[in-house]
């Protein structure tokens, strides 16, 4: 079954590339243009994921977001922005949302972190970058994510819930740059400075545990966030 997509953009140009690379993708994708008329679209489309634009006619997306997270609490809800502000960032993720991206965007940065929502809140259908019955595959090693085992061969290694959690966000976007304040945001829910100084642990001790096979890379880009290498 493909997973549905309510796309809410009144850059019409912009929309139509999205929902057609969406939809090439095997998305079925309902686009609207009118904040007003997306709560009533939910009475014919059900959606998996929404993407909702912020600045929008007659509704913006904070208050979109708000009313579906109090009709639809577990709803995965992603912000595309073209406001880069810290405080319209977590307006974003206070009025529901559980990820931002800003524009102008990659198509691939879209769609990896539309899986990576799907894939935490369980609705996932598709299989996407080596993930096979809750098995990603990274280079020599595989983790599990349903059991928090990163394993070598006959090496073990158990993982902390928040360390499988930052592992399966690094590994939805191998291979793309992944910013601090997005893994701060869903793993602590803010990017206050005791949280970011908890990431760099977890980071270190991640390096720590992949340090076996060199294709296996975690990129720091200063100032921005980490790129997590995989050949």
């Amino acid at each position: 079954m493909a997973t549905k997509v309510l796309y809410v953009e009144d850059e019409l140009f912009l929309g139509k590339i999205v929902q057609e690379s969406l939809e090439s993708r095997g998305f079925e994708v309902v686009m609207i243009d009118d904040g007003a008329r997306v709560m009533a679209s939910f009475d014919s489309f059900l959606p998996d994921i929404c993407l909702l634009d912020i600045m929008l006619p007659n509704r913006n997306g904070y208050e979109l977001g708000a009313d579906i997270r109090q009709r639809f609490p577990t709803l995965p809800i992603i912000f595309l922005t073209a406001k880069t502000q810290t405080e319209d960032v977590l307006k974003g993720f206070t009025s529901g949302g559980n990820d931002y991206i800003r524009k102008p965007f990659s198509m691939e940065e879209l769609i990896a972190r539309i899986h990576n929502l799907l894939n935490l809140s369980g609705q996932n259908a598709i299989e996407t970058g080596g993930e096979q019955n809750g098995i990603i595959h990274l280079g020599k090693y595989e983790f599990d994510l349903r059991k928090y085992e990163l394993r070598l061969q006959t090496q073990i290694r158990k993982l902390s819930h928040r360390e499988a959690e930052l592992l399966k966000i690094l590994a939805d976007h191998r291979n793309f740059t992944v910013e601090r304040k997005m893994i701060m945001q869903q793993i602590w829910g803010d990017d206050s400075f005791f949280n970011s100084r908890n990431l760099d642990v977890y980071i270190t001790r991640l390096r720590d545990y992949l340090r076996e096979d060199e294709r296996v890379q975690i990129i720091t880009l200063k100032g921005v966030g980490y790129q997590f290498i995989v050949d």
